[in-house]
């Protein structure tokens, strides 16, 4: 036997709690000058704090460009010596 059995009253079809009506709502809390100011601040900080850092010291753009032409040095010589070492044909 397969009966459905309704919980709800004709009258009231869904059974959640009623949405609060304007009267009990909390009324609207006017935020200060203060408080706009530092939040804009506070904003403006993590910002400020997440920007790229696009800006190297010297000494690191310096080891970078060494350590770069040390590199191709290196394969250059390793190439270098392969096409040296190959049979002759």
């Amino acid at each position: 036997m397969n009966t459905t059995i309704s919980t709800t009253r004709p009258g009231r079809p869904y059974q959640h709690p009623p949405s609060p009506t304007l009267e009990t709502r909390a009324p609207a809390r006017n935020v200060g000058l203060v408080d706009r100011l530092a939040l804009r601040l506070g904003v403006a900080l993590v910002a400020w704090s997440r920007r790229p850092r696009l800006l190297d010291d010297r000494d690191e753009r310096a080891r970078r460009v060494r350590a770069a032409q040390a590199t191709e040095r290196r394969e250059r010589s390793m190439q270098r010596s392969a096409l040296l070492t190959l049979p002759p044909r």
